[in-house]
């Protein structure tokens, strides 16, 4: 009977020790692969105006055809792929080195190059609207709308966006503080003299106008300045004027945007301004025609060092 007890006792320990080596060895396999897997694998479903899409989180091969979000990626530290380098504004000019993909234009992307790449994710903005399914059909395509009548809202937006992705939330936090803080400055005294201004963009020898509610509309939006006509019809391309108007209209303030400075031309803005029409107005004799940096309000506005240059631009007049 002792030697039956003796035997059941020896059984049990070796049961026991068995599991017992069966659960360590359990536990050492699901510690060495499950957090690094869950953390590669971690996506992120980015909604934009475009639809949904599921990135991956810290992507690493990115394609951009947005300067905006080119310019928020390199001051948040993030290297990409490639871009589109016809148009580049100058200070982006950095992305110009060889080791940066060419993939295109803004309006033509080389779908081949890009296919090549096998990009991790695809950042596009409204001059690649019409050519978002073919490119989300080779990767994640994230869709960055800048809107003019509501730039800071679209901004914010854009960067949490991106913030989150990148796991720059904090960064991008106090980068909005800053920003928020000089355009509510600006605002403030552009408010406080009642100040209206008209933003006119020219092209070679043709000038159109810009109002409220546009695509410059963080002038009137943001800054404060009233509209110096109110009627003006929102149009992407502007309101077809002439000089005669600016004088009828006579702003405090005239901010022009040469594009013919940005994709060519053969005429600068400052050769059509300079004439007897524009001496006669109030923004001419108290030195407040203001020719904006036309790379960035025209091709770029929306990025981080972009929006920076934009209040720059206004807060020099001002001071």
């Amino acid at each position: 009977m002792a030697m039956i007890i003796k035997r059941k006792g020896i059984v049990i320990l070796f049961i026991l020790a068995i599991t017992i080596l069966g659960l360590v060895g359990c536990s050492t396999a699901d510690t060495g692969t499950s957090g690094l897997d869950e953390s590669e694998n971690e996506t992120i479903t980015v909604s934009h105006p475009l639809g949904e899409v599921t990135v991956k989180k810290n992507p690493e091969r990115i394609i951009v055809f947005d300067y905006a979000t080119l310019d928020s990626l390199d001051e948040m530290g993030i290297e990409v792929l490639g871009l589109p380098k016809s148009n580049i504004p100058e200070y982006l000019n950095k992305f110009n080195d060889e080791k940066y993909e060419d993939v295109g234009t803004l309006f033509e992307p080389d779908f081949e190059k890009i296919y090549e790449l096998n990009p991790d994710v695809i950042f596009i903005s409204g001059r690649q609207l019409e050519l978002y399914e073919e490119l989300n059909e080779i990767a994640p395509t994230v869709f960055l709308q800048v809107d003019g009548a509501k730039y800071m809202e679209s901004v914010t937006n854009n960067l949490k966006i991106l913030g989150q992705l990148f796991d720059r939330e904090e960064f991008v936090e106090e980068q909005l503080s800053g920003i928020n803080s000089s355009i509510n400055e600006i605002k403030e005294k552009v408010t406080e003299e009642s100040l209206n201004a008209l933003v006119v963009m020219a092209n070679d020898t043709s000038i159109s106008a810009f109002g409220k509610g546009s695509r410059f509309g963080m002038v009137h939006e943001e800054f404060g300045f009233e509209p110096a006509d109110p009627d003006l019809e929102v149009a992407n391309h502007g309101n077809s004027i002439t000089f005669e108007y600016i004088l009828e209209k006579n702003p405090d303030y005239i901010f022009i945007i040469d594009r013919s400075a940005t994709v060519g031309g053969n005429v600068t803005a400052k050769e059509i301004f300079d004439n007897e029409l524009i001496k006669e107005t109030d923004a001419y004799k108290n030195g407040r025609i203001v020719y904006l940096t036309s790379q960035v309000w025209y091709v770029a506005s929306g990025g981080l060092q972009g929006t920076n240059i934009m209040i720059e631009d206004i807060q020099q007049v001002l001071d």
